[in-house]
């Protein structure tokens, strides 16, 4: 039995500029950090040589081209697997919150299949490879920065070239810092469950009328670098939230609602200095910069579950193997 953990990420800036429409022309980039909320990916060996899958649903069939999961389908034919085994996976967070779920699941289960045959490919060749299955194979409306978020784990600045490259630039944080991070971040789950397909779809349609947005994106992710790296976790930052969450509800009609946006400025009217909504847009979590003392107004002014969290050094890791 092989058992994996791979983090699912919050992305602070940048979202957008790594979709290939984006990228292939002006180069994308993203600071986003893996946190410790998890998707784990159980493989077995199957009695007979069947292939049984169970995520939301259980799948018992003869070959992988039976499956109904796409992402599953295509890593067994990528791996070369055909039979006589069982999948399942586990999430500590529900699939359509903008935490790169789906990803965060094809860059686990991949590092399942691939130790289940006795290799142990790099972080950025499972990064790749899912990204090949997700958007050169399935043809998924996403970018790139889930993978590499959830394969690397830690907080960094992806750097997405217009040859298909990603640079990257892992962020540290001193103690102090790191600190900081764990105590001033706050992460609201608003309820709502969405595809981010459609989101995206309509981004990437506008991604010529949004080029200055998506300019001023690419280019907030390198500054944002640059403070973190050199000043450290402060109250700048969350002005830089702020700044790019404005920007981003922009890009198109379904990234916020009336709903999410009151909540939003419920938090800053409360003492939040920054946030955004969390992926594409539409529903998921809301993540705010508030300091220690005025978080207790935040969250009551919010009325939202809110979900402690703190950053995850590691990216996909197997945890179990016998």
């Amino acid at each position: 039995m092989i058992i994996t953990r791979t983090p699912f990420r919050i992305s602070f800036t940048g979202g957008g500029t790594d979709l290939p429409e984006y990228y292939k022309k002006h180069g994308g980039a993203v600071v986003s950090s893996g946190i410790n909320k998890y998707m784990y990916i159980t493989v077995n060996p199957k009695f007979d040589n069947r292939l049984r899958v169970s995520y939301s649903k259980t799948e018992i069939v003869d070959n992988a081209e039976e499956l109904q999961h796409d992402i599953v389908k295509e890593a067994l034919k990528l791996v070369g697997i055909k039979g006589g085994i069982e999948i399942t996976s586990i999430g500590d967070i529900p699939a359509g919150t903008g935490l790169g779920s789906s990803s965060t699941f094809a860059v686990g289960l991949l590092n399942a299949l691939y130790t289940f045959i006795g290799t142990r490919p790099s972080a950025e060749d499972l990064a790749e490879q899912a990204c090949y299955i997700e958007i050169e194979v399935l043809k998924h409306p996403i970018g790139k920065q889930d993978q590499y978020a959830a394969a690397f784990g830690g907080t960094n600045y992806f750097r997405f070239n217009e040859d298909g490259s990603v640079d990257r630039t892992r962020i540290f944080l001193d103690e102090k810092n790191a600190r900081f991070m764990r105590q001033r971040l706050m992460l609201f789950y608003t309820g709502i469950t969405r595809s981010a397909d459609e989101v995206l779809s309509e981004q990437r349609s506008k991604t010529d009328i949004n080029m200055p947005i998506l300019d001023f994106m690419a280019a907030q992710a390198g500054q944002m670098r640059d403070v973190l790296l050199n000043e450290g976790f402060n109250e700048k930052f969350g002005q830089m939230l702020h700044e790019g969450w404005m920007h981003k509800m922009e890009l198109a009609d379904g990234i916020a609602n009336d709903e999410i946006r009151a909540h939003y400025n419920r938090a800053i009217e409360a003492g939040a200095v920054g946030g955004k909504l969390l992926g594409a847009g539409g529903g998921g979590f809301l993540l705010f910069y508030c300091d220690e003392e005025k978080q207790s107004d935040v969250e009551r002014a919010v009325g939202l579950r809110r979900v402690d969290f703190h950053p995850e050094l590691n990216g996909t890791r197997v945890i179990y193997y016998s």
